[in-house]
């Protein structure tokens, strides 16, 4: 029995931090009822690149596998009502629109608390729902500027720089998905269910951490060091015959295997007592000695070699070539979707575990595939469900429809 098999999930989230969130719970056994309005569907099903299914793109199968999905007109009353149904046969509701917005709609933490008592309300924004940003929307590239973050990446010459994925999305469902774990845990206990307030912005400064602690010591931020270490030579990326190498040479002890394996036990000696700080002072002897050294041999040569020295480093590869290495091969973090999508393998999980881990079980869910399941089991008759979708309160699947 995975950890979640017994809780019940309601995804009113859009595009990507909200559904990792529910992603990430549903991949250990809750059943997640993903909600979409019948005319406003979640964005990502129309961006990235489509398997040739228009709803089944690369955005949306990334982190919705393994839910069912509903399509229910929330600004309708009898919408609402369905929803409200839902509601009280929920353990969790996880909800990312603008702050106010589902509590205008009858739908907000104080009326799903009056449905269901013990109900565990996670809401994600971009600055949460207090201070003076509440009420503004944000994406992850609007955190990224806002918090700092872009201004530590790259180098002297190219920060502020945003990352290539959206890691701040992903930072953020995966904080909230924690964060709802926390709260099931605890009303286990006690049986109290509460509200989650989880900000793009609060995640963002988790994701710093040693650098907002360096600058209030410091008084200043580390400066952008870009693929190296602006301070320790041992750690950072450095070009050889036929590409770059990333060196991660910290301890006394690497940065003496380190000099050992480039020719010069001499000079690795001297560095073995030192500490990270102590061989900082080092850096600007000891940079391009090791810059020269790795010119003579081919990255591949230098990967090696310096692994099996103890010495972390590897070469830096492209995304294909990563994730055709081998060693994914006896992990779980990459699994193969059930029957559709293209059988792509998607990200699942950072962890296994010996009993029950993290395991895809359902491809992604086409608009309103399951509502009538779903809504069945909410006690709703069949012509109760074709009234509701005659008046537009609900959506009902339609057969699949292939892109040309």
């Amino acid at each position: 029995m995975q950890a979640f098999a017994d809780i019940r999930v309601l995804d009113l989230t859009h595009v990507l931090a909200g559904p990792f969130c529910a992603y990430q719970l549903a991949v250990m056994g809750a059943d997640v009822i993903k909600v979409e309005p019948p005319r406003s569907p979640d964005i990502s099903r129309a961006s990235g690149v489509s398997g040739g299914d228009g709803e089944m793109t690369s955005d949306f199968i990334a982190q919705n596998a393994n839910k069912r999905a509903v399509s229910i007109d929330l600004k309708s009353p009898r919408g609402r009502e369905a929803l409200h149904r839902l509601v009280r046969g929920a353990d969790v509701l996880i909800e990312n629109y603008r702050s106010g917005a589902l509590a205008e709609l009858e739908l907000g933490y104080e009326r799903a608390k009056e449905l269901r008592a013990d109900i565990i309300y996670c809401s994600i924004s971009g600055f949460g729902a207090n201070g003076p940003r509440a009420s503004r929307t944000a994406y992850d590239n609007v955190i990224q500027a806002c918090s700092g973050l872009m201004a530590s990446t790259g180098d002297a010459n190219s920060a502020p720089l945003k990352t290539g994925p959206p890691v701040l999305d992903y930072g953020t469902g995966a904080q909230a998905a924690f964060a709802v774990a926390a709260a099931l845990y605890r009303r286990s206990r006690d049986g109290a269910g509460q509200r989650i307030d989880v900000s793009m912005l609060d995640a963002a400064l988790m994701l710093m951490a040693s650098h907002i602690t360096h600058m209030q010591i410091a008084g200043a931020p580390p400066p952008p060091s870009g693929n190296g270490s602006a301070t320790h030579a041992g750690y950072g990326c450095y070009a050889t015959a036929d590409g770059l190498l990333m060196i991660g040479a910290y301890s006394g002890a690497q940065m003496k295997s380190l000099w050992e394996a480039l020719g010069d036990p001499r000079r690795g000696a001297a560095r073995a007592g030192l500490t990270p700080q102590e061989m900082d002072a080092h850096f600007a002897e000891d940079a391009p000695r090791i810059a020269e050294a790795l010119r003579a041999k081919t990255a591949a040569q230098w990967e090696d070699e310096l692994n099996r020295a103890r010495v972390p480093a590897a070469r830096v590869r492209g995304l294909a070539e990563a994730l055709a290495d081998p060693q994914l091969d006896g992990r779980a973090a990459l699994q193969r979707v059930p029957g559709e999508a293209g059988g792509a393998r998607l990200p699942v999980a950072a962890f296994d575990c010996a009993e029950d881990g993290p395991k895809l079980t359902a491809p992604p869910p086409r608009r309103a595939q399951h509502t009538a399941e779903v809504l069945r089991e909410a006690g709703y008759r069949d012509d109760e469900l074709r009234e509701l979708a005659d008046c537009g309160a609900i959506q009902l699947a339609q057969p699949a429809q292939k892109s040309r």
